[in-house]
């Protein structure tokens, strides 16, 4: 089994639900035969929410998408600020009723920092959003201690202190 960023195997699932509405995943998957398998998204959700981009990954025409192209790595004050707004959106549309996928290019870390700040707004406690990532997606989500790190330190303190060091 081929190992990705961190030591972490790809997914078994192209997306998996972490609570009512609010959907996890990657641009890639290893399907039960072992076999690396793109994941595209069609019109199965009312809203994508993509943090990598691969072309011909979709999501089809007329479903709501946003993109924003962020690293697996340390995050800069506006783009804290956007996982926030994403973030804000995703929780939104899953109180709204609609169903929300939040994906990465593994579906691990970006994917994983923006729904745990959704499940925040909706008013899950941190620690909780974490750990529901972790058993519905893969103990390997959220393997960049990092993006723990702003989860647990909260994005407006991390957004402050980000900012202090430009």
């Amino acid at each position: 089994m081929r190992m990705t960023g961190r030591g972490a195997p790809d997914a078994n699932s192209p997306w998996n639900e972490i609570i009512t509405g609010l959907w996890m995943g990657g641009h890639q998957y290893r399907d039960p035969g072992g076999t690396l398998t793109p994941a595209i998204v069609g019109a199965e959700f009312d809203v994508v929410v993509s943090l990598y981009h691969r072309d011909g990954h979709g999501p089809a025409d007329g479903v709501e998408h946003h993109y924003a192209d962020l690293p697996d790595g340390p995050l800069l004050a506006g783009q804290i600020e956007t996982v926030a707004a994403l973030a804000e959106t995703a929780a939104q549309a899953v109180q709204a009723g609609r169903t929300v996928l939040v994906r990465c290019h593994s579906g691990y870390n970006r994917s994983g920092l923006v729904v745990a700040q959704a499940l925040a707004e909706l008013g899950y406690p941190i620690e909780d959003a974490i750990f529901l990532i972790r058993y519905r997606r893969s103990k390997w989500a959220l393997n960049n201690p990092l993006f723990v790190d702003y989860l647990t330190t909260g994005l407006g303190i991390a957004l402050l202190l980000t900012d202090l060091e430009a």
